[in-house]
């Protein structure tokens, strides 16, 4: 029966090559993959492929990077498929003219509990947010982003101390498995998609840029540490540190929370022979690993080997 499929996979990053994986494991019939053209990347800024590339020519599968989603010659090029199904994981927003190409539709692996969190960071906005509970969502692709009709979707609780790396791996888990269920479904005829719910507490996620990835230290301490594991371990939390007159954009990988009353001003650094810690609202965020300009990721105890903080440094 699942030969009668002929599946176009798209997707880029390492969460669409966990799904494509378990798809080729289940000896699922995809005719083609398409992910994102070639990148700069690194110092020396060579061409770097993405990871669903990569894994799909280890497999022999056919690529297409197209640059443009309407062009005609790659309109014509995925015609040439003939593909029955579309199945898009972490990818561009698509025009309509191909999610509505094949005949069984096109559908999508979302990683939240559809209709929260549409758009393009849920995993880390669910963290950010403190949610108890997250998960993966199918559905059927419309005109708008992350709308369309859900055919499935899996539930995962979200731990005390997850960050955006643990969670991400769980619900990759947790999607491909959700992707072989849903192709069962559509397989066997028995796919009903029902309407997104219409409600009015809707929570969004974002796409994560350098204004809303900065780190407040006014806010209360276990709003910061979310934030921080939330970030963590990309594109990570960022804050100014004042320190021996320079101002340095530094990254905060890891903290933990300490709940006491002080009254000092948020941002405030105390620091000690191994450790670093900063006010905020309602205690101390204490820093376990740190990156300075230029600087690679360490621990705050390394950090401290070699570097001294004056009596009125801060962060902002």
């Amino acid at each position: 029966m699942q030969n009668d499929l002929r599946i176009v996979f798209m997707g880029t990053p390492e969460f669409a090559v966990g799904v494509l994986k378990e798809m080729m494991g289940a000896g699922k019939n995809i005719v083609g993959v398409i992910t994102a053209p070639d990148r700069p990347a690194g110092r020396g800024r060579k061409l770097m492929a993405s990871a669903v590339k990569e894994y799909a020519v280890s497999q022999n599968l056919k690529v297409l990077q197209p640059t443009n989603l309407k062009d005609a010659s790659f309109i014509k090029e995925l015609k040439k498929l003939n593909a029955n199904l579309q199945v898009v994981v972490a990818f561009r927003m698509l025009p309509k003219v191909v999610w509505q190409m094949p005949e069984l539709g096109t559908f999508n692996l979302h990683a939240s509990l559809l209709p929260q969190y549409r758009g393009a960071a849920p995993i880390n906005w669910a963290i950010i947010n403190n949610e108890e509970k997250t998960g993966v969502t199918t559905f059927f692709i419309d005109e708008k982003i992350d709308t369309g009709s859900i055919i499935a979707n899996k539930e995962v609780t979200i731990e005390e101390n997850e960050t955006a790396e643990t969670l991400h791996d769980k619900l990759m888990g947790k999607g491909s498995k959700l992707v072989l269920e849903t192709l069962e479904l559509i397989e066997k005829g028995k796919a009903n998609p029902v309407p997104q719910p219409e409600t009015s507490n809707l929570k969004e996620a974002p796409k994560l840029t350098p204004e809303n990835t900065r780190i407040d230290w006014t806010k209360k301490g276990e709003e910061i540490d979310a934030f921080i594991r939330g970030l963590s371990p990309y594109p990570v939390a960022w804050t100014i540190l004042h320190n021996n007159n320079e101002e340095l954009k530094t990254k905060i990988y890891s903290a933990s929370f300490e709940r006491s009353e002080q009254n000092l001003k948020p941002g405030r650094i105390l620091t000690s022979k191994k450790e670093v810690k900063v006010s905020c609202a309602d205690g101390f965020i204490i820093i376990n690993e740190i990156q300075l300009p230029g600087k690679r990721k360490m621990e705050i105890s390394s950090l401290l080997n070699g570097y001294s903080f004056d009596e009125d440094s801060k962060l902002s």
